[in-house]
């Protein structure tokens, strides 16, 4: 596992767990890779309301987050909750963004689903370890699983196919029930896919939907647009909300985070056609070298240099940035997956989340990761079928139904349902584009994203930056054959 791999991977895991809501601060996003030749964008102030807010002599007392107490659960029953691996004993699972002793969202759901577990199967416990979406995390991760001190683990699916190259993860294929085939979502069975075995428990997708911010559009007098809208309406919208207010202030239409780590812009140049793919369907060839892909892509860079409803630092953003700016009436429209709304419903943010714009394929398209659980592959099958049952019931209908909000993010089967805010995102699921999940996917991510920066900044035409990076590309994909 080289060093490329480990850095990106890492990077990967900060930005799905931002999106998913589970750490109670969200990891860094990663510095954007530096353009060829691209201008130097101006830096856009962080809102005081975004700095940290300084200590006072309050008591600590006084100041102490109140934490709910853990309930107490009681055996349910049922063919989900209960185990018939026979396994006596203790499994270790370890989980992305997990803060113990109920100090975050990750670490207080995750408790009371692993004790509904552990009341319903008296003989197993459960020790939880939380590890953080950076490189250091990745690696203590890394190392546990190598060592064979850990028997399940919720992963982001960047990490899976570096895992599973080195026989680590069980494949899941031989513990899904009928049951398991027909509720979870096909192309999600898919995505987890290695060679024809599947290698996780699919948890949740968090898809990228449009965000829109109902005060910018009530102030300039512009009506919803229909859930079909087309692309052509989402840039007449933009332009329409691209405006001075009257202290001075700038409003944009639109801006998007343009980052290795993140796809959410993506959908607006995949929508071009149906076949506007970074890869070939079976990974094995770049795809966005086709004249389709540059067309979208080029259109999609128009925003900002034609269309001018992007701000000035369009393409070199922080999530962060973006985030506290559509708060502010800054930014009209923006993609982000469904993690960002439980926070802007909590702040009362008068938002609503639309399907992203169809473009020439006459399709909706969006994109997105997908959260994961894996089980180690040990040498104990009574213990791993034990890790595949807790596996099962922590991605299952069950599980929601016993945790109240376990789900912050749209679950990959059939019979789960989310709450508002986060069940805006649902209809998003079936027409979520899963990125890679190959080895490789974080290195070609990060080759492809200075070259949208370049066409953004008007350095280089999309055809041309497509395929200029596109022997490097199918080299790396042709050594991993």
């Amino acid at each position: 596992m080289n060093r490329t791999h480990l850095m990106s991977a890492a990077a990967a895991m900060a930005m799905l767990l931002a999106a998913c809501g589970g750490a109670a601060t969200p990891a860094p996003t990663a510095a954007p890779a530096k353009p060829t030749d691209a201008p130097k964008p101006a830096a856009t102030a962080a809102p005081a309301a975004t700095a940290a807010p300084a200590a006072t002599a309050a008591p600590a007392a006084t100041v102490a987050p109140t934490v709910p107490p853990a309930p107490v659960m009681t055996a349910k029953g049922g063919d989900i909750r209960v185990s018939k691996s026979g396994f006596k004993g203790t499994l270790q699972y370890w989980v992305l963004g997990y803060q113990p002793n109920r100090a975050n969202a990750t670490g207080r759901l995750m408790d009371d689903a692993v004790a509904q577990f552990v009341a319903d199967n008296p003989g197993i416990k459960v020790e939880v370890t939380g590890y953080t979406g950076d490189q250091a995390g990745f690696t203590k991760l890394t190392q546990a699983v190598q060592g064979g001190t850990v028997d399940m683990f919720r992963l982001p699916s960047d990490i899976l196919p570096l895992l599973v190259r080195d026989d680590l993860v069980a494949p899941i294929d031989s513990y899904l029930t009928d049951a398991d085939k027909a509720d979870i979502y096909p192309n999600l069975i898919q995505a987890v896919s290695v060679k024809g075995k599947a290698y996780a428990w699919p948890l949740w997708v968090p898809p990228v939907g449009m965000y829109l911010n109902l005060d910018v559009f009530k102030e300039k007098g512009v009506d919803l647009p229909p859930k079909t809208w087309t692309y052509d309406q989402f840039v007449d919208i933009a332009k329409k909300l691209t405006f001075t207010r009257a202290n001075g202030d700038k409003v944009y239409g639109f801006t998007a985070g343009i980052d290795p780590g993140l796809v959410n812009a993506w959908p607006l140049f995949m929508n071009e056609a149906t076949s506007v793919l970074p890869l070939t369907l079976d990974n094995s060839k770049f795809a966005f070298d086709t004249p389709e892909a540059a067309a979208g892509l080029q259109r999609f860079a128009n925003l900002a240099l034609v269309d001018k409803v992007t701000p000035p630092d369009f393409g070199a953003q922080t999530v962060a940035d973006i985030a506290t700016g559509f708060q502010k009436g800054v930014y009209a429209m923006y993609p982000e997956p469904s993690g960002a709304s439980s926070g802007y419903k909590a702040s009362k943010i008068n938002f609503d989340v639309w399907p992203m714009p169809i473009g020439k394929s006459g399709k909706p398209v969006t994109a997105g990761g997908i959260g994961l659980i894996s089980v180690y592959n040990g040498k104990d099958p009574v213990k791993v079928k034990a890790a595949m049952d807790l596996g099962r019931y922590l991605t299952s209908k069950e599980v929601g139904d016993d945790v109240a909000g376990f789900y912050l993010a749209p679950g990959a089967r059939k019979s789960v349902k989310v709450s508002d805010p986060i069940s805006k995102f649902e209809p998003f699921v079936e027409s979520c584009y899963i990125t890679p999940i190959i080895a490789d996917w974080p290195a070609i991510r990060t080759i492809i994203h200075p070259q949208i920066q370049n066409i953004i900044f008007g350095k280089q035409k999309a055809d041309e930056a497509m395929k200029q990076i596109a022997p490097e590309i199918n080299k790396i994909l042709a050594a991993a054959k």
